[in-house]
């Protein structure tokens, strides 16, 4: 019996060994440097730390490499913030089965996580600005303002990356749940006290209310009420994207949660002077009809996503589309070339309110692929093999017709003479690789 006793205290010894230090995964600490996770400690990083930012890179990647001391230069800003942001890497290449989990299929791919949700990071990439996007995810979910001074700061202090939502007299509780449900798209604060002098330079004239800046497109709504349901984040929603939204892969992204449609122009140049008349009219149509969105897209800038709703029509035109592959061309409103463009824009969308529509498809491969932006790296690696099979092919059918053109060249004279040939061109024109 006591055999029995001593053997069972030795198991529970073992046992206890075994869980505290054979299983005991390797701490992890905020220290300012960037953390190295693989397959033993991702899981513990993720959810250790309440906003960490993951890099999925390839040591063969450019890309990564230039981004790989960003990172270095922003981790000890972010680890110092009150509540800290860690910034780690993982090599993606190495350790597969991590990349493929989170989707990883290009290089470098950078995942936000807040809370344990990974988000794709699609913001800058240089340290300083890096470290000024990121410091949003660990502010408050509504900051407090209490004068002047405060706003201004705070508006300051956000930059251009995201909208800046500012309620003057409205308590926190009462945008503090669409605070938390749009944080990683804006800013959310209140005022509690602030002059007659600030209200003239936010251009609101009654209190309570919500005022919506976009600094990055020197935008500026004010909502008066009511400050409840769908009347608020209705407005909260219309107010994440400019009234007029360049077509991109960072844009067509965050439309993906909006169900309006959008009201697209298709320019051949977004940079000329008439297509950015076009864009005035267009923010003028868009405030006028906020239940639809108006986006625009040249093809100089964008020819692959653009040609997908047939530029064969005189542009500049306008098609409504639902982010699928389908889209409307309204009938008699295929091309708004011409002098009065604003009272066109007008018929167009007279006309698809009124139905005078063609439903069509896109040509080309699906759009949602442009949406995300993404590919398979393995695709490359399979392109790049059969494109060295077929040159491999064409370099020995190439080497056989040679030998049946000159079937009686001497073969050791023929080679000795193209040596020298290659020589002196070598010679001639000192190449290296």
């Amino acid at each position: 019996m006591i055999t029995k006793m001593k053997l069972l205290v030795v198991i529970c010894v073992v046992l206890l060994i075994h869980f505290c230090f054979v299983n005991a995964e390797p701490s992890l600490s905020v220290d300012g440097k960037v953390l190295v996770l693989d397959e033993s400690n991702f899981e513990s990083a993720i959810s250790s730390f309440d906003h960490i930012l993951v890099d999925f890179y390839a040591p063969w990647c450019g890309h990564c490499k230039r981004l790989s001391p960003e990172l270095d230069a922003a981790a000890p800003v972010l680890a110092a913030l009150k509540n800290p942001i860690v910034i780690a890497k993982v090599d993606a290449d190495k350790f597969t089965r991590l990349a493929k989990k989170y989707d990883v299929d290009a290089y470098p791919t950078i995942l936000l996580f807040n809370h344990g949700i990974p988000t794709e990071y699609h913001g800058p990439r240089k340290a300083e600005l890096l470290v000024r996007y990121l410091k949003k995810f660990a502010a408050s979910d509504v900051s407090i303002l209490d004068s002047d001074s405060a706003v201004n700061k705070f508006v300051e202090e956000a930059g251009t990356f995201f909208p800046v939502y500012i309620g003057f007299g409205l308590d926190s509780s009462t945008i503090e749940k669409l605070a938390i449900k749009y944080k990683k798209n804006a800013w959310f604060s209140v005022a509690k006290d602030f002059s007659e002098d600030l209200m003239v330079s936010y251009d609101f004239d009654k209190v309570p209310a919500l005022v919506s800046l976009n600094p990055k497109y020197n935008e500026r709504n004010t909502f008066y009420g009511p400050f409840e349901g769908e009347f608020l984040e209705d407005f909260v929603k219309q107010n994440l994207i400019p009234l007029a939204v360049p077509v991109s892969h960072k844009t067509l992204k965050l439309l993906e949660g909006d169900d309006r449609k959008i009201v697209l122009t298709i320019v051949e140049d977004e940079d000329e002077e008439r297509s950015r008349e076009l864009v005035k009219l267009l923010k003028a149509a868009a405030s006028a009809n906020r239940d639809l969105i108006f986006g625009y897209v040249g093809v100089k800038q964008r020819e692959e996503f653009a040609e997908k709703f047939d530029i064969g029509t005189k542009l500049p035109k306008m098609v409504i589309w639902d982010k699928s592959d389908d889209y409307l061309s309204v009938v008699g409103s295929e091309s708004i070339e011409g002098e009065d463009q604003a009272t066109l824009i007008t018929k167009f969308v007279e006309g698809y309110r009124e139905g005078r529509t063609i439903k069509k498809t896109v040509s080309g491969p699906s759009l949602m692929k442009f949406i995300h932006g993404s590919f398979d790296i393995r695709m490359v690696y399979f392109l790049v093999f059969i494109v060295a099979v077929v040159m491999l092919i064409q370099n020995i059918n190439k080497g056989d017709d040679e030998q049946h053109r000159i079937p009686n060249q001497d073969p050791v004279r023929h080679a000795s003479s193209v040596s020298e040939v290659e020589n002196k061109e070598y010679k001639a024109g000192y190449k290296q690789d």
